[in-house]
């Protein structure tokens, strides 16, 4: 092949790899005006954003206050028993209309409290999880407080006060904290805290079952 050709083929080569070159530079440095934008989607519509001015408003603030008595989707808390775990002001002794106690929850419960309470309480309830195991053996070879504070070991959850709690103290305390243990509202759905409730129970019936107690076995 001819040396024109040859060089020819190279310069045209080299001039096509020019473009690409020229569009990943403009897209990896940064400039003061704005991209090409071809499809002018929402990236570039008029709007205020946080804590800007905005003269439609008298107290020239783009930011709204909500409105007076607005609530948010999904956040009617118009049921006490089902959020809360009370009924006028007391501890609900039975389960919401909502939560079927069957198998299928207690199964749910025994997954969502060995998930989330057991590295604590221990997988039987007896405050032995492998959190307060390591906790213990650390503050057992320290000669003080580690780091200015001291272990105070999970409940367990056989003692007779735990065990004669209600239902709805129960869900309280999982979803909002008692004492040391902090809330789990925000880690565990509604429904799935009830099913933790529902196993705790019957985890604390397996433990202290009274005499002569027979499972009926379901036909």
């Amino acid at each position: 092949m001819p040396r024109v050709i040859v060089f020819t083929i190279l310069l045209l080569g080299l001039l096509a790899l020019i473009p690409p070159a020229i569009f990943a530079r403009m897209r990896s440095t940064p400039g003061p005006g704005r991209p090409i934008h071809i499809v002018q989607d929402m990236d570039y519509q008029p709007k205020f954003k946080t804590q800007t001015a905005n003269p439609l408003f008298a107290d020239g603030r783009a930011m709204r206050q909500p409105v007076p008595g607005a609530v948010a989707r999904g956040e009617v808390m118009d049921d006490p028993h089902y959020l809360e775990g009370a009924i006028d002001g007391q501890w609900a002794t039975e389960f919401p209309s909502q939560v079927e106690v069957n198998m299928a929850l207690l199964d749910r419960g025994r997954e969502r409290f060995n998930i989330y309470c057991s590295v604590c309480h221990g997988v039987a309830g007896y405050g032995d999880g492998m959190v307060n195991l390591r906790a213990m053996a650390l503050m057992a070879n320290a000669d003080g407080p580690v780091d200015g504070t001291a272990w105070v070991q999970p409940k367990n959850l056989h003692l007779p006060e735990v065990a004669a709690q209600p239902v709805g103290q129960i869900f309280h305390s999982i979803t909002n904290g008692i004492r040391n243990m902090a809330g789990y509202q925000a880690q565990i759905a509604t429904a799935d805290r009830w099913a933790i409730v529902a196993y705790v129970k019957a985890l604390q019936l397996s433990q202290n079952a009274p005499a002569g107690l027979r499972a009926e076995a379901t036909p």
